[in-house]
């Protein structure tokens, strides 16, 4: 039986001294072009929502979220409802729209410059979904499932902007929150204002009517005549049973008026936008250790690929068991 050849040894240190150099070239190389890279600065700022102290207030923001376009899935807790809202793309139309002020620079190393424009033209694409899309590589939102708190994040080449963004995204959810948000207990008091108007109303037409009445019949409780008393007391009657209901009214609107306040919810702002100073990324050094090392393992293997084939090759072959036979 012959036996296969050994594979060639490898001269590990021969080896290493083209594909470091390669490795090294192409590292530098990366270094360069990194500089030219722009710089990204991250603004964070950090929310603690509360539950409504009414009965209605999650279940009536998610309600309300829909009415307005905002996508709500489930009912979770206000802070998950916070964290559609600030997805919605009702949030991110107003953004932008909105005009902002702040320093950037056109190249990596070019001069600070005080530009004001819509966060639309500072985007430049050529309509609004695709601006929308574009938003999303810029704002975040995320919460902690544990400590409830949500965190609104933006990214972009300019610190003042991110903070901006930041700033205005946390100015939007407030105003949802405060104007928009239609809860059981608002449209409790706007009924019952209806209702006290309408009350009210009929109130005084009670009142012209009885007052008519007594224009001609002064002392109807005296009259000899029963259908006068009769008509006096129903009229008096009437506009008794009409002061009542108004001011049973007028205590119900208070009262739901209370309950409209107590079932919005409360938005407390842990920690507001920051000025971002240091970077987010690119991280540069990272970038060129992860080219050199990949450059210098492809180029290694390249380079010995013979070596590795034949290593391969020998592995898979499986050493042959003698039999032992018997002449006869």
């Amino acid at each position: 039986m012959s036996d296969s050849p050994a594979p060639a040894t490898l001269d590990l240190k021969a080896s290493l001294k083209r594909p470091a150099k390669l490795a090294l070239a192409v590292g530098v190389l990366t270094a360069v072009v990194s500089l030219f890279m722009p710089n990204y600065y991250k603004s964070d700022a950090r929310l603690l929502p509360v539950d409504a102290k009414g009965s209605g207030g999650l279940g009536n923001l998610s309600a309300a979220a829909a009415a307005f376009g905002v996508a709500i899935p489930g009912g979770e807790g206000s802070d998950a409802n916070f964290v559609d809202i600030l997805q919605s793309r009702w949030i991110k139309e107003n953004l932008l729209k909105t005009p902002f002020r702040f320093h950037a620079r056109s190249w990596r190393f070019g001069a600070d410059t005080l530009r004001q424009e819509t966060l639309y033209a500072y985007l430049d694409k050529a309509n609004m979904d695709r601006a929308v899309k574009a938003l999303d590589t810029i704002l975040s939102a995320n919460r902690d499932l544990k400590s409830k708190v949500i965190t609104l994040s933006a990214e972009t080449k300019s610190p003042e902007l991110s903070q901006a963004i930041v700033e205005r995204a946390t100015e939007l959810l407030n105003q949802f929150v405060l104007e928009k948000s239609r809860t059981r207990g608002s449209e409790k008091a706007d009924f019952a204002q209806q209702r006290l108007s309408d009350a009210r109303q009929k109130m005084d037409q009670a009142e012209a009517t009885f007052r008519a009445f007594l224009e001609s019949n002064r002392n109807y409780q005296t009259s000899g005549d029963p259908a006068v008393r009769l008509k006096g007391a129903r009229l008096e009657a009437e506009l008794n049973l009409r002061r009542q209901l108004v001011t049973t009214l007028a205590i119900n609107r208070e009262q739901a008026l209370l309950d409209a306040k107590n079932d919005i919810p409360i938005l407390n702002l842990l920690d507001s936008a920051n000025l971002p100073i240091d970077k987010s990324r690119p991280h540069r050094s990272v970038i060129v250790l992860l080219v050199v090392l990949l450059s210098g393992l492809g180029a290694w293997g390249w380079e010995n690929r013979d070596w590795i084939r034949e290593r391969l090759l020998a592995d898979d072959e499986e050493p042959s068991t003698p039999h032992d036979g018997v002449n006869l």
